[in-house]
């Protein structure tokens, strides 16, 4: 049983939140997280909630993780894309 040394990220508007912390194999997504969660840096954000991946490719809590390996929090769209489209598209034929 050996320990891996992982990052924790996640981006606000105007700075980022980056932790690293070393967890004890064999460790996953969740583990990161519960670390995350004692971290006060992390204080202000719902990890239960939040969309998570690992070098941008979304998982989910009970991947495995590896040396090395960036676990990325996802904040909540502010809009749906879709929807901030049309409310373009609309305003442009307005115009």
């Amino acid at each position: 049983m050996g320990v891996i040394q992982i990052e924790v990220c996640f981006a606000e508007t105007s700075a980022a939140i980056i932790r690293s912390y070393r967890l004890a194999q064999p460790a996953c997504v969740a583990d990161a997280l519960q670390a995350a969660a004692a971290d006060p840096a992390f204080a202000h954000i719902d990890l239960d909630r939040a969309a998570v991946g690992v070098f941008g490719r979304v998982v989910d809590t009970g991947t495995a993780l590896s040396d090395g390996d960036r676990v990325e929090v996802y904040r909540p769209l502010a809009a749906d894309p879709k929807s901030a489209r049309r409310a373009r598209a609309k305003d442009t034929r307005k115009r």
